[in-house]
């Protein structure tokens, strides 16, 4: 089975913050691969679903950011499952927005929901980074992540949670490289443009 953890803070005043970019990909997962519908479990919302032939459940944690790694460790706990069966979606400021790394273990980068995953289950579980952007100094970033996307900005962050949904099988293969390449490729074709050679970093 596959664990896939989109990160956020519950509640209608959070739901359109660039914090909440994890939450918005896992719904794109659940409308895309014809997910159950979420209901109260492992402290957060969690859906069934199953992609490319595999169970994956789709998590969203409502323990708010800094205490993610409950509901995680929660979940891994009752299915039994390890690290490597876990992927979590979340926010990265030093990437552009609507752009997406995907790596295994590694440093937090002062994210607070990968450091409580971390802390509580370990740290090699791998990670969907995707590009919110920087506001361009450390003092402003707590204020920009907990606003929301301006309109403006909408449209390619949903096309980026849609791309993520639709190349969901190749996360639960483990084609880390080949999810990464696939999402750039249909971003570039949405940006008129093309798309870089990807690459895992």
């Amino acid at each position: 089975m596959r664990l896939f953890v989109g990160l956020g803070n519950p509640g209608s005043r959070y739901a359109g913050n660039r914090h909440n970019i994890g939450f918005m990909a896992v719904d794109a997962i659940a409308r895309r691969q014809g997910a159950s519908p979420f209901r109260r479990r492992f402290q957060g919302q969690a859906a069934d679903a199953t992609i490319d032939g595999e169970k994956a459940v789709l998590l969203k944690p409502e323990t708010f950011m800094n205490e993610s790694g409950r509901a995680v460790g929660e979940a891994l706990r009752f299915f039994k499952a390890t690290l490597a069966d876990v992927v979590v979606f979340h926010d990265e400021l030093d990437l552009p927005p609507g752009r997406l790394r995907v790596k295994t273990g590694g440093g937090n980068a002062g994210h607070n929901g990968l450091r409580s995953i971390t802390a509580l289950c370990g740290n090699d579980y791998r990670r969907v980074r995707m590009g919110i952007g920087h506001p361009g100094h450390k003092d402003l970033v707590h204020g920009y992540v907990l606003h929301d996307f301006p309109k403006a900005e909408a449209e390619w962050v949903d096309d980026l949670c849609r791309a993520c949904a639709a190349e969901a099988a190749l996360l639960v293969r483990g084609d880390d490289a080949a999810f990464q390449n696939r999402v750039h490729l249909l971003m570039a074709e949405r940006d008129g443009r093309e798309g870089p050679s990807g690459g895992r970093d």
